[in-house]
């Protein structure tokens, strides 16, 4: 026997019967972003290396480990997407999108990194991000953090809460990064050897550490939120009365310093107690010099990306969400003459009735097998033609969803009476 092929490691398939979350996260995301006058935007999965090293920084997890990187045949470094915000502003800079003008963006689809797999963290994983490119703020952070609230309403999901921070200027962040230092240097012995790793890059990244023997270090630490600039200072007041104003629920977390050296300023994540050590559903933040730093224009910006694996978990903590019906018409045939006769009948009331999905029975079985496939196809409705109902020139209408007797229609009105059937099994559910 052949040996099967197995999926690699971390990349999952989505099933079918998973899909009813799936679709209700994006067309809801989908609906909102436009209802915002957000505009979709799509961009290579695959960029040059250099992309991500200048965007997301050389001394991050992700460049530094996590990346799926190759040299092509051209033998030019190649990358995997990590992260959606540096592609997008790469389309913005290359298609000469800039030049003073505003842009509010979202993409969607898959991104990778080669991290440990576990639930809710995979090497192959989905996100929306959604950037606003050429807004000051804050009132434009304060709108995308409001978006956030009103998709977990219209998703129905309550365990998730909402964390903010601010990060200030490069400049205001380089004189903390020293005062980091100089206290982590004094209590070296105490770092792990991740912590060791980071304080010589990426210092601030050693205040995300999971680690529960670090805890009490870092909360010694100095906080970045007592060495603000003025105006970040002034800025981040700003999004916290706005958000008290409009009734959205926050935490300040000072320790909250997001994972890609691009961020400035506003930073927040959407937390949820409800999926274990994989708490964050939602991340994003302003990234104010990230375009100049790609070779573009100054100009600011600010995004989140919200990771639909994750929000599918939640979705679904109550038990799968309902499968979608694949029809609202099934038609049943019996028959040599019927089977073929039905190939052409399915085709005529598609062009009849083109708002209504119509599925017809392929691969023969009897009318108790064809019953159980129109069952499972979700249809409100059968459409039962046989050698002899087509000998009468008239079709059989069952209701599947309701007890209702069956009634019969001439093949030339059929179009007309199931519409009308579709009615009626509508008004009674």
């Amino acid at each position: 026997m052949t040996e099967q092929i197995q999926p690699v490691r971390g990349m999952n398939d989505v099933l079918p019967a998973e899909m009813a979350a799936w679709h209700a996260i994006e067309t809801g995301a989908r609906e909102l972003l436009s209802g915002y006058g957000y505009q979709e935007i799509r961009v290579p999965v695959v960029e040059r290396t250099e992309l991500f090293k200048r965007a997301i920084g050389e001394h991050t997890d992700v460049v530094e480990k996590e990346m799926y990187t190759f040299v092509d045949q051209g033998g030019e470094s190649l990358t995997l997407r990590p992260e959606g915000t540096a592609g997008v502003m790469r389309a913005l800079i290359s298609n000469g999108m800039l030049r003073g003008q505003r842009h509010k963006l979202w993409c969607a689809g898959p991104m990778f990194r080669h991290e440990r797999p576990q639930k809710g963290r995979y090497r192959q994983f989905h996100q929306i991000s959604v950037e606003a490119v050429g807004y000051v703020g804050p009132d434009v952070d304060i709108e995308l953090i409001a978006l956030c609230a009103r998709l977990w309403r219209k998703l129905g999901l309550q365990r998730v809460r909402l964390e903010i921070n601010s990060l200030g200027t490069a400049e205001a962040r380089r004189a903390y990064r020293e005062r980091l230092v100089e206290y982590l240097n004094a209590h070296h012995d105490q770092l792990d050897a991740d912590s060791r790793r980071r304080l010589q890059g990426n210092p601030l990244r050693v205040l995300d550490s999971k680690n529960p023997e670090m805890r009490a270090l870092i909360d010694g630490a100095p906080l970045l939120t007592e060495h603000l600039d003025p105006e970040s200072h002034e800025h981040f007041q700003g999004v916290c009365t706005a958000l008290e104003g409009l009734g959205i629920p926050f935490r300040v977390n000072p320790r909250l310093v997001r994972g890609l050296d691009y961020y400035s300023r506003t930073v927040f994540e959407w937390i949820t107690d409800a999926l274990g050590a994989q708490d964050a559903v939602c991340s994003g933040g302003r990234y104010d010099g990230l375009i100049a730093q790609l070779g573009g224009e100054s100009t600011p910006g600010i995004g989140f990306a919200m990771g639909i694996e994750r929000l599918v978990a939640l979705l679904t903590q109550g038990g799968p969400c309902a499968a979608p019906s694949t029809a609202d018409v099934y038609i049943v045939v019996s028959g040599p003459r019927a089977s073929s006769f039905g190939l052409g009948l399915i085709e005529r009331l598609r062009d009849e009735l083109p708002g209504r999905r119509f599925e017809l029975n392929l691969g023969g079985g009897n009318f108790k097998a064809q019953f159980r496939r129109a069952d499972r196809s979700g249809a409100a409705l059968a459409v039962i033609v046989g050698d002899d109902e087509l000998q009468r020139g008239v079709a059989a209408l069952k209701p599947l969803r309701r007890e209702s007797g069956q009634s019969e229609s001439p093949l030339s009105a059929l179009a007309a009476a199931i519409e009308s059937a579709l009615a009626v099994a509508a008004a009674q559910t």
